[in-house]
């Protein structure tokens, strides 16, 4: 037993190598065993007058779905009530161009969020996850204009607007040289539903390993 010859330093750095280990393992575990399974609830919403929109909207339905634990439920702007929006962990928004903007009647949709279902001052769509998606007759019709607005009512609502498929969103030129919607831009639309369902996933476990923290924190500290 050699007692008083100091450690060697790479003793000492395997011993704190394995700690760390050790450490980060057990944190892990923990949080693997606090997770629950959460299920979450999409809202797909669309105007459509041609069929287009229509169309993207069940692509995108389509690509949540494939999430598990996922809900989805499909409707057209006016159907909407204040329950199914505020139920809602994630809501996906699309629209048709109308002179290089969205619908009016998605617009009447998103005034609607504080006329008739009174979103605000409580900002009841907070932290709620958001996402848009539109279609066009020709390539620089305006579908970045109309994704950038539908976003820009979300995040003023302080929900979080994630992409998926294209930068802002999902997209679909319908006109010219491509018309209809073609099995690329509905992989896009998939491609955003399905990210906007995991993005939903990951901030409902994230709010309810919060609760739990806080409510330990003032069982600890009355």
């Amino acid at each position: 037993m050699n007692v008083g010859v100091p450690f060697p330093r790479e003793g000492k750095r395997r011993v704190f190598i394995l700690l760390v280990w050790l450490i980060g393992a057990g944190w892990v575990a923990s949080l693997g065993m606090a997770a629950e399974p959460v299920s979450v609830r999409v809202l797909v919403v669309y105007h459509s007058l041609t069929g287009n929109t229509e169309k993207l909207a069940h692509a995108v339905a389509e690509g949540a779905q494939s999430v598990p634990g996922t809900t989805v439920d499909l409707r057209r702007v006016g159907e909407v009530t204040a329950e199914q929006l505020f139920t809602a962990d994630a809501v996906i928004v699309g629209s048709p161009v109308y002179w290089s903007n969205m619908a009016g009647e998605v617009k009447t949709f998103f005034d609607n969020w504080q006329f008739r279902f009174g979103v605000y001052p409580e900002f009841k769509m907070r932290n709620k996850v958001g996402a848009a998606f539109a279609t066009g007759g020709q390539v620089s019709s305006g579908k970045e204009v109309t994704l950038l607005t539908i976003l820009a009512a979300m995040l003023g609502n302080q929900m979080i607007v994630v992409s998926g498929g294209g930068a802002f969103g999902a997209s679909a030129t319908t006109e010219g040289q491509s018309p209809g919607i073609d099995e690329m831009e509905l992989q896009e639309a998939r491609s955003l539903g399905q990210r906007v369902a995991q993005v939903t996933h990951m901030v409902k476990l994230g709010q309810q390993q919060m609760e739990k923290a806080e409510s330990r924190t003032c069982c600890e500290h009355p």
